[in-house]
């Protein structure tokens, strides 16, 4: 005959026509089993137990030598069936091919725990083993062997039955590589839901209600995802050709449309990323802060789609570029970055928010190593409900303390012992995931984050989406024909919603709520919604007290609070010279706008109007402005009242040391109001020297000099009577300061009396609580 078949003996390796056929051995490597070796008997492998475990079934369905099937296919197929009801999975072990043609004429089918994992593979050896994988392999002999005969058929040559190792109970066997299979009609229920925007925990609830069990399903939730994630892979071929396709058209359409393709554009290997003239232009007004929003690279969606997106300066949404993922590995993501950068002029952003992904994290240190990385706190609470939905189902309040925590902490010292105290309450303490995003806490825990823009309105707010630029237009069911229109959708949408916001700016001036000068100031400075906002700061600051604490030079302290919460208070240090302020909740460095902590003092200091360094241009009308000469107006403008107000709050603050220092007793009171008349004269003196119109008793210096040129032309009489109403009126005058004095004096000491009383009310209440607790 022409392919002899020799007798299959899987311990020697071997027959008697060598020259007829050859061993081949293939290594079918799956999840549980990837960094095994295959040694079989033929390498002198023994079994690891000693106990032997014999499947227990229906004899007559069990294999036995001689037995015949019509292929290969169905004695693996057979082999594989009889092993899903007794409990054990199986993998091709080897082969033997004819040396005449190379057609395969024996095969070994065996269990999936045969031979020896090798730990000396050349793979692993120069590498440490970051996630060490489970050992499976202990040496089972259970197999099938099949060979084929001269009528075609295939003829069980060997059957080893017992196992070295415990089988699996029914309930668990579908959790076995070889029989997690995904059958057509799941398939199809599969495919259909996933158009409908369903993600891979819903679809498997789904499969589990409609074949009656998971173990019914016959695969498991990885596999699912699996196979939507590869659906998802073979579809982008045609789908990143449509969109080369419309991004080569925009960009002959409009030459200054950005587009860059990774690698070849033929290969589809690489992302793809493009930026629209506006989207370059607003980088240049907005790209201050910078979100790269990755939620549609997830499962759920159809789309591996991640916009860049910044807040514009009416606190909209508004684009900088997109992207396509194909590839997400470190390399891929730093070009991505770079590229993305160049489009934008090379101006990296002061901050950057993105998912908690270690992957983005290595790329962003590598391409922005100065910008401040956060990580979207919308996606921690998110996962947080995944990790953790134990602990939220078996305590309702977890929540709220867990918000409480992370938002309402207003310090460093306060986050950390209220962190420690959480974990304590709900036994958390060992919790892995908690622990990893424990150590990562000064990416998006917000206390350690307020000391760098990010452009929100609030500080303490409870955690919202990335306020993605496309919510409403792109879903999990988009795919990319419909993405084209909807994309170009939301860019007319978005742009309207500008323009509108720009009219109500311009044609519907704001109700003012104080007579404030600084906040007319700032209505016709900022737009119509960030005015709204420091308005609402600016109106806060009349239930706040600034008291002052300590003068460190030119710096001065306060403590800002409500009456009665000294234990809430806020701390602000104020720089009288140079006008600036810093606050202890650092609300300005986060958002741009200040906080009614600093516009408390400023009221107490009298700073009458906001010095031009807290005006961010970013939050103004003028935002998007190319016209210097309304900028220099402004800033001259700004620029007169910034310096009357140093000077103004200058004088006034040593004034009070001057004041404190002279009416410490008569004498002291004595050599104050002389040296204040000496002043007073060589002010007046300046201001002469100054080309100024002074003012002399309520007249000006022109007044005075026409009244004494009239006086010359008195007569000697004429000028006595003038003189004598002179001296009357002066001391009606005097008597008048004396009576405003001693009444100002008075009114001093009934403050004084008044702020005594109150505080000997608060300590007795202070004491009735204690008393009462």
């Amino acid at each position: 005959m022409e392919n002899e078949v020799i007798e299959f003996d899987i311990g020697l390796g071997g027959g008697d026509d060598g020259d007829e056929a050859v061993d081949i051995v293939d290594h079918h490597v799956y999840d549980e089993e990837m960094t095994d070796s295959s040694p079989t008997a033929a390498f002198g492998s023994t079994s690891s137990a000693l106990d032997t475990y014999i499947p227990e079934g229906d004899p007559d369905l069990e294999p036995y030598e001689g037995m015949e099937f019509e292929s290969e296919e169905a004695a693996k197929a057979f082999y594989n069936s009889y092993a899903r009801r007794v409990g054990f999975s199986t993998r091709v072990s080897s082969s033997r091919r004819s040396r005449k043609d190379g057609a395969i004429i024996q095969r070994s089918f065996v269990c999936a725990k045969e031979g020896f994992r090798n730990l000396n593979e050349r793979r692993t050896k120069d590498r440490e083993i970051k996630r060490p994988r489970t050992i499976t392999r202990v040496g089972c002999k259970a197999s099938l062997s099949v060979k084929i005969q001269d009528s075609g058929k295939w003829v069980v040559s060997g059957f080893v039955k017992g196992h070295n190792h415990e089988l699996v109970p029914p309930d668990q066997v579908h959790c076995l590589r070889s029989h997690r299979q995904i059958s057509g009609p799941a398939k199809t229920l599969i495919d259909t839901l996933q158009a409908a925007g369903m993600g891979p925990r819903r679809i498997m609830s789904a499969l589990i209600k409609e074949y009656g069990g998971i173990s019914k399903v016959g695969f498991t939730e990885v596999d699912c995802r699996n196979y939507m994630r590869n659906n998802r892979q073979r579809s982008l071929e045609g789908d990143i050709q449509l969109l080369l396709d419309y991004l080569r058209q925009m960009h002959t359409d409009n030459p200054a449309f950005f587009y860059a393709v990774q690698g070849d554009e033929d290969q589809y290997t690489g992302n793809v990323l493009w930026a629209d003239p506006k989207a370059r232009a607003n980088y240049s007004y907005f790209g201050d802060t910078v979100t790269f929003d990755t939620t549609y690279r997830s499962n759920r969606y159809r789309l591996p789609f991640a916009p860049f997106t910044g807040v514009n300066h009416h606190g909209q949404p508004v684009l900088f570029g997109c992207a396509f993922l194909i590839n997400e590995s470190e390399a891929s993501f730093v070009w991505l970055f770079e590229t993305w950068l160049a489009a934008m002029s090379g101006r990296p952003p002061v901050s950057i928010t993105t998912d908690h992904d270690a992957v983005i994290q290595a790329a962003i240190m590598h391409v922005f190593p100065k910008t401040r990385h956060r990580f979207c706190k919308w996606h921690i609470f998110k996962k947080c409900q995944e990790k953790l939905s134990h602990v939220f189902l078996k305590h309702p309040s977890f929540e709220s303390d867990f918000h409480k925590c992370v938002n309402l902490t207003d310090s460093i010292e306060e986050f950390e012992p209220c962190w420690s105290s959480l974990l304590d309450k709900y036994d958390l303490r060992d919790h892995e995931w908690l622990q990893e995003i424990y150590a990562a806490r000064r990416q998006w825990v917000p206390v350690y984050l307020r000391d760098t823009f990010f452009a929100e309105m609030s500080i303490t707010q409870r955690s919202d989406s990335m306020n993605s630029y496309f919510d409403g237009y792109v879903n999990a069911s988009t795919n990319l024909n419909q993405f084209f229109k909807l994309y170009e959708k939301a860019l007319e949408s978005r742009n309207e919603k500008e323009v509108k916001a720009d009219y109500d700016t311009m044609n519907a001036p704001p109700i003012l709520r104080t007579p404030s000068p600084m906040e007319k100031q700032a209505s016709e400075l900022y737009t119509r919604k960030l005015f709204v906002r420091f308005q609402e700061e600016l109106v806060g600051t009349l239930t706040f007290m600034a008291s002052k604490e300590e003068d460190e030079g030119e710096i001065t302290n306060y403590q800002v609070a409500k009456f009665g919460e000294d234990h809430k208070a806020h701390y602000v240090k104020f720089n009288v010279l140079e006008m600036r302020a810093t606050c202890s909740c650092q609300m300005f460095e986060f958002s741009g706008i200040l906080c009614r902590h600093v516009l408390a003092v400023f009221r107490v200091t009298n700073v009458l109007t906001l010095p031009s360094h807290y005006i961010l241009k970013r939050w103004t009308r003028n935002a998007k402005s190319s016209v210097i000469l309304e900028e220099r107006v402004s800033d001259v403008y700004s620029s007169y009242l910034e310096s009357h107000t140093v000077r103004y709050n200058t004088l006034r603050h040593e004034a009070f040391k001057f004041v404190d220092d002279g009416a410490g007793s008569v004498e002291t009171y004595n050599v104050a109001m002389v040296a204040l008349e000496e002043a007073a004269k060589k002010v007046s003196l300046a201001n002469k020297k100054d080309g100024r119109t002074p003012m002399i008793n309520g007249r000006t210096r022109e007044d005075s000099i026409s009244q004494v040129s009239v006086t010359e032309q008195l007569s000697e009489d004429d000028m006595d009577k003038k003189i004598r109403e002179l001296n009357h009126e002066l001391d009606s005058a005097n008597k008048k300061c004396e009576v405003y004095r001693a009444n100002l004096l008075s009114v001093l000491r009934d403050i004084e009396d008044h702020k005594q009383q109150l505080s000997i009310k608060v300590q007795n209440i202070k004491l009735g609580m204690k008393d009462g607790l």
